[in-house]
């Protein structure tokens, strides 16, 4: 049993994890990167509508949103698993492709930024955060 609960626990912390760090990035995106004049985010309808307005820039803190809070879940779902390493980050990265796949169906966007997010940020960025926890694993045991 000590296993198992190891492994439900590393999967918890990885999707903890990983949505703070997209929500974090997410948050952070329109300081970095200012949303187009008259553009509103404050709610889903608004967000959807203001869409139109936006560059491919605008883009930019989305897409590492996704990509790098499925990289940093992963990894910690593979760092800290009792067994089945690879397969519990890959979780990692189909739960935050299904919240992606979701977000594409309420929010739309362009086609170009949601096949890139979809078939980029999700589980490539999965595998390569099992990838990051394998070696590091092995280079402290």
């Amino acid at each position: 049993m000590k296993t198992v609960g190891k492994n439900i626990l590393a999967v918890i912390a990885g999707v903890v994890v990983g949505s703070l760090v997209n929500i974090a990035l997410v948050n952070i995106g329109p300081s970095v990167v200012p949303l187009p004049e008259g553009a509103d985010i404050s709610t889903m309808e608004n967000l959807r509508d203001s869409m139109k307005m936006f560059t491919p820039v605008n883009f930019i803190f989305p897409f590492l949103a996704h990509a790098l809070g499925t990289l940093v879940g992963a990894f910690i779902a593979a760092k800290f698993a009792a067994s089945h390493n690879m397969w519990f980050a890959m979780c990692i990265g189909v739960f935050f492709l299904m919240g992606g796949i979701a977000a594409v169906s309420m929010l739309g966007g362009p086609l170009w930024f949601n096949v890139s997010d979809l078939l980029l940020a999700y589980l490539p960025m999965s595998f390569l955060g099992a990838t990051l926890a394998g070696r590091t694993r092995s280079k402290t045991a």
